[in-house]
């Protein structure tokens, strides 16, 4: 697993978020106080704090073994958030199957690679 993928299925996460914030959807574009717009709030900063586990990745190479796996259990348990996430959006046609695989299968597949298939 690499930045790229936090990057990937984060950006797919806002793509599908950030319209529900417009006026049209009569949420007051997300900032009210009514229960729609404060969905809409839990669930995308839900998404942002779990994205923040990217970087922690540039640090695993160089960490101590024992922080190397907390490191690695926190990068895990935030890419299930967001892989539960966008896995709302799984008929959408810019979902990844890459969003399906769990941490560790994405540590046999590049993020390029990952990306292609």
């Amino acid at each position: 697993m690499d930045v790229r993928h936090f990057e990937r299925i984060t950006a797919f996460i806002e793509a599908r978020l950030t319209p529900l914030f417009a006026e049209e959807t009569g949420s007051d574009s997300g900032f009210a106080m009514d229960d729609t717009s404060r969905a809409l709030r839990a669930l995308r900063n839900a998404a942002l704090e779990a994205s923040v586990a990217k970087g922690l990745i540039g640090q695993r190479a160089t960490a101590e073994p024992a922080v190397r796996r907390v490191i690695d259990q926190a990068v895990e348990h935030h890419w299930d958030v967001l892989r539960g996430i966008a896995r709302q959006w799984e008929d959408h046609a810019d979902f990844a199957r890459e969003f399906k695989r769990h941490a560790w299968e994405l540590d046999e597949a590049p993020a390029a690679a990952a990306a292609a298939s």
